[in-house]
């Protein structure tokens, strides 16, 4: 019918106007489209290895329940940051607009929030975490010892994780953040 061919185009013309948005007056939109694969390749890694830290930390907790403890973990949640919040991010910094700067400057592209029940078990998962031999702590940030002036505590770790491809072994950043239900409650 015409009036829907018509609907879909000016839907298409709104995606593509929202998409150009996003991008500087002075990008080269064929060099912007170019870089569209390898965009979705690298944002590809990184749910990889959302996927692998979220496993480590189920393992965890079945360990700890098999040696008669409580389940530490109430609740694991995972994101990818979204395409438009890592444009804002390297604009705010004045950092290039590329995937290595994407890579090299941006920790917080894959993150996992581990829920527990109790602050001691925060420490007791990040600690046999960090200790597991293929993951590398690259920062940490008490946010429960040292609360921020607002008030916000969790505890912050980036790790470095290998992926594990078909060819290849990819070392990839991710941003864990342990906290209590009360304290994701009060965030």
């Amino acid at each position: 019918m015409p009036g829907e061919e018509r609907t879909e185009e000016i839907m298409i013309e709104n995606n593509v106007e929202q998409f150009t948005s996003l991008i500087p007056q002075k990008a080269d939109l064929e060099a912007v489209f170019s870089a569209a694969e390898p965009f979705q390749r690298l944002m590809s890694y990184y749910r990889c290895a959302i996927m692998e830290v979220e496993t480590k930390f189920r393992v965890l907790d079945v360990q700890l329940a098999l040696e008669g403890e409580n389940n530490p973990i109430e609740t694991i949640k995972t994101r990818l940051k979204k395409p438009e919040s890592i444009l804002a991010k390297l604009q705010r910094r004045n950092l290039p607009l590329s995937l290595e700067s994407i890579e090299q400057n941006l920790f917080d592209i894959a993150g996992v929030r581990v829920i527990c029940s109790f602050p001691e078990d925060i420490y007791k998962l990040a600690d046999s975490f960090i200790r597991q031999d293929d993951v590398t702590l690259i920062e940490r940030k008490d946010y429960i010892q040292t609360p921020k002036p607002n008030g916000y505590r969790s505890l912050h770790l980036i790790v470095e994780t290998p992926i594990f491809l078909q060819q290849e072994k990819r070392m990839m950043k991710v941003e864990v953040q342990l906290r209590t239900i009360a304290m994701d409650f009060w965030a």
